[in-house]
């Protein structure tokens, strides 16, 4: 049985869900998250709370797509009320970024600029060595941030490039002189 999936999703105001056939839609205003069910989940809407089942329990697939469901209806119902953010940090001499309209411009110590376009629905906004890139979409905020710091991993000698605020990087010692 899942655990993820018997938790009901709570819809927060302004929100409204519909179902139509075997897609569940989210919707604020303009902005919509649709999740398809692929036919193996039954969703329930009952005013401001929506329930997950499968339609078959012996079926595999159904009791494994039961959970990933509900939590991507909780992802949506997240991302449309108050967003996701992910922080990544620039270490390194000259290392700098900066938003040109729709471009973000980094300078990671290679003889040229690489400029990455950001994709609609997220927004990038650097602070001294610092970017936030924020959106309603967890997946999408996730994958910006993984391509930008695939530019430049951070190294494991002085830990230059860049990384995510709240990630560790485990330190090599350097090559030492014989004595």
């Amino acid at each position: 049985m899942s655990r993820i999936g018997k938790l009901p999703v709570k819809l927060a105001s302004g929100l409204e869900a519909k179902l139509e056939g075997n897609k569940l839609i989210i919707k604020k205003g303009q902005d919509e998250k649709v999740i398809d069910t692929k036919g193996v989940v039954k969703v329930n809407i009952d005013g401001d709370t929506i329930t997950f089942a499968p339609v078959n329990e012996n079926d595999k697939f159904a009791k494994a797509m039961w959970g990933t469901v509900r939590a991507l209806a909780n992802n949506a119902v997240i991302g449309l009320t108050k967003g996701f953010e992910k922080k990544l940090e620039i270490n390194g001499v000259g290392y700098r970024a900066a938003v040109k309209g729709n471009v973000l411009e980094l300078q990671l110590g290679f003889s040229h600029p690489i400029n990455y376009e950001i994709p609609a629905g997220i927004t990038i906004t650097v602070e001294k060595n610092i970017i936030t890139v924020k959106g309603s979409d967890k997946q999408q905020v996730g994958q910006v941030a993984a391509e930008i710091r695939s530019f430049r991993k951070p190294e494991p000698y002085k830990g230059k490039g860049v990384k995510y605020v709240d990630e560790v990087i485990i330190r090599k010692a350097g090559k030492t002189a014989k004595k």
